[in-house]
């Protein structure tokens, strides 16, 4: 159970009570009769054989409010594709399989490159960029929760706490992030959270100055979850990153567009787990060396569109900042892990600081060296002006595809 301090500038809706998940199921089926939703899942076609999937199908089978599952299917041929579909036909909810690699979904992503519209790699973001698009095109949905496909100590409370905020016509938030502790096994996980964005959001603050984008970001106890809600009207003009900075991205997007009472935090799990990705010490492609470099890209690239002034000697400061403060955090971790019983292995700790200290650094340098570089896959409001009858081709070919 946490506490109900309030920190920051974004609301924080905490777990007090422990509601049961039935009593918040009743009234998410109320609110549906007005507000009706929707969940999407962005997959790899791998993550049908790992049993986390497995038990979230499950457990979305006895969710009584949503109105549709939308499944984004990455990297599968036909035969995966036909598997996918037999997969998820255990779902007794209306439900359709996006098959990104599909002949008539690649038809129309062709075309948006043709345009210019297309997302500059493949990646979550462009998985999840195509789903809203469903949903939009699919019109069954006024709010629209988001979680990844590989949460092992995934329940159905978790949804229902996430949409909450959203659905209930009582409150007026647009847009909801989950958080929760990150413990495993004995260990205090969530590296790239502890160890590099907070770190590196309070080095910006001493370097900048305090900025409002940098107190938005550091009022959430978990910017890298994965799991957010938000109403479909707050879709059509948003912009989200095809890369590692999808969460990041977004949250700095719904800044642009809506006012902080618009926006809230809400406690969705005492604990969580999901897959780790490693390190990736050797390969700045890979793992969490490729997550710290678009995030860090993501945050510097917004603060220059704030009209923030960044140069070579700026990025070196930052990252002499935050490696002292990044190496005080893992004091305080490790201390907060004694006292709970846990354990972290100071000198993993240390190299992931020094990791993401170095990548601080090779992404003010990408961001010095392309600034003008498009970070963000167009709005959907952008790609019907530019094809008018897009989304209606999209929802046909999608149908097609799960016929």
């Amino acid at each position: 159970m946490s506490d109900f301090y309030q920190n920051g500038i974004v609301t924080t809706l905490h777990n007090l009570s422990s509601r049961s998940v039935r009593e918040l199921e009743k009234e998410l089926v109320a609110f549906a009769r007005h507000r009706p939703m929707s969940l999407v899942l962005p997959s790899l076609y791998s993550e049908l054989a790992e049993p986390a999937l497995a038990k979230i199908v499950d457990e979305l089978c006895e969710v009584p409010y949503l109105s549709e599952v939308i499944i984004g299917l990455d990297m599968a041929d036909k035969e995966q594709f036909n598997h996918a579909k037999e997969y998820f036909s255990r779902l007794n909810i209306p439900h359709r399989v996006l098959w990104h690699d599909g002949p008539r979904l690649k038809a129309l992503d062709t075309l948006l490159r043709e345009k210019g519209l297309a997302a500059v790699e493949r990646g979550k973001g462009r998985n999840v960029w195509y789903c809203y698009g469903y949903v939009l095109a699919s019109g069954k949905a006024e709010a629209i929760a988001l979680h990844d496909c590989d949460i092992k100590t995934y329940s159905r409370d978790m949804l229902a706490r996430l949409l909450y905020p959203v659905a209930n016509p009582k409150f007026n938030y647009e847009f909801c992030k989950g958080y929760y502790p990150r413990v495993a096994d004995g260990h205090i996980n969530g590296r790239v959270s502890r160890l590099l964005v907070t770190p590196l959001l309070r080095a910006l603050k001493q370097t900048l100055g305090q900025l409002d984008y940098l107190e938005y970001l550091d009022s959430f106890r978990y910017p890298l979850a994965g799991e957010f809600a938000l109403r479909v009207d707050a879709l059509n003009d948003l912009r989200i990153p095809s890369d590692w900075g999808l969460e990041i991205g977004v949250l700095l997007e719904i800044k642009r567009n809506f006012a902080n009472n618009r926006i809230c935090q809400v406690d969705i799990a005492d604990n969580y787990d999901h897959k780790h990705q490693p390190l990736s010490v050797d390969d700045p492609s890979k793992g969490l060396a490729k997550m710290s470099i678009d995030i860090s890209k993501a945050i510097f690239r917004k603060l220059a569109t704030r009209g923030n002034i960044f140069s070579l000697e700026t990025f070196r400061t930052v990252k002499a900042t935050y490696y002292r403060i990044a190496l005080d955090f893992i004091e305080s971790y490790y201390n907060d892990a004694l006292i709970n019983g846990l354990s972290i292995d100071r000198h993993e700790e240390e190299q992931a600081v020094e990791l993401f200290a170095q990548n601080i650094m090779a992404a003010g340098e990408a961001f010095l060296n392309h600034p003008m570089r498009r970070p963000f896959i167009p709005s959907w409001n952008r790609v019907t002006s530019a094809i008018p009858d897009f989304l209606e081709r999209f929802y046909d070919a999608v149908e097609t595809d799960n016929a």
